[in-house]
């Protein structure tokens, strides 16, 4: 096998293994309640990483057995599952850009504006027909169920660094003034009129705040504190990959030049 072949071998073995944690990163995105709710942000980055690591496969199999055909292909489809995903990166950024979250004095979570966040991740998460969808799977998941069975008294339950999820779906509004009985139960507000969500606050658990704007708001502070994250490891790995996709197309070139001399000489013999 030629030199540039074992090259562009090696360097596929490293697309290949960039591609496991774009993988992790996409299954942890899609195991979360916000996302599980919300389809469209649900499963890209898990979809991309797969494809990448086929993509690779193929190409270090074009690599080690010399498959020229096969190399080509590689080169086409990591060009484009590269383009893709610094599309998808560079959406994520310019959506999960505004922060809507603000300090509430004697909390340690915070809460959130809706009108703090981009107009289209507003607006296609807070749309009707999307919202009463993404409505119904919150108050089927255990999101808000779960808090009291960590937090016992007030005090533990204000200190507590909940997601941006739980503050605002779980829970009425602080400015609104009810009393804490537990996490989801909450009683005789002293400040109803604060705000148009305390009167949205139910203690029907299976309705609390989920009807209240406060909870879209806190439903995009989820989605933002994630796919922020999942962004550090997307950048890592678009990194590596460009410098590996950069690197393999000189080799294939390489192997392409090494090929003709090859030839040129035996038809000289």
């Amino acid at each position: 096998m030629a030199v540039s072949n074992n090259i562009t071998a090696v360097l596929n073995f490293l697309a290949l293994l960039c591609s496991i944690p774009i993988i992790a990163a996409g299954i942890w995105l899609a195991s979360k309640p916000d996302n599980e709710c919300i389809h469209l942000f649900r499963w890209p980055v898990a979809l991309l990483g797969v494809l990448i690591l086929l993509v690779s496969l193929a190409g270090f199999v074009g690599a080690y057995w010399n498959k020229k055909g096969l190399l080509a292909f590689y080169l086409f489809c990591m060009g484009l599952l590269i383009g893709l995903l610094l599309i998808l990166l560079v959406f994520a950024f310019v959506v999960s850009h505004s922060d809507g979250s603000y300090v509430v004095p004697g909390r340690a979570y915070k809460e959130y504006r809706l009108e703090g966040f981009s107009s289209w991740l507003r607006n296609y998460v807070t749309k009707s027909g999307n919202w009463n969808k993404i409505r119904t799977c919150l108050a089927q998941s255990d999101v808000c169920s779960k808090l009291s069975q960590n937090y016992i008294t007030a005090d533990q339950f204000f200190m507590a660094h909940i997601s941006p999820l739980q503050a605002r779906c779980c829970k009425p509004p602080t400015i609104c003034n009810y009393g804490y009985v537990n996490p989801t139960l909450w009683m005789n507000p002293t400040n109803p009129i604060a705000d148009s969500d305390c009167y949205a606050w139910s203690n029907d658990q299976s309705q609390l705040c989920y009807g209240c704007n406060s909870c879209k708001a806190g439903l995009l502070g989820n989605l933002r504190k994630e796919w922020r994250r999942a962004n550090v490891i997307l950048i890592v790995a678009v990194v590596v990959l460009i410098w590996v996709y950069l690197i393999a197309c000189s080799a294939f070139k390489n192997a392409q030049t090494e090929d003709l001399f090859r030839r040129y000489k035996q038809g000289w013999a």
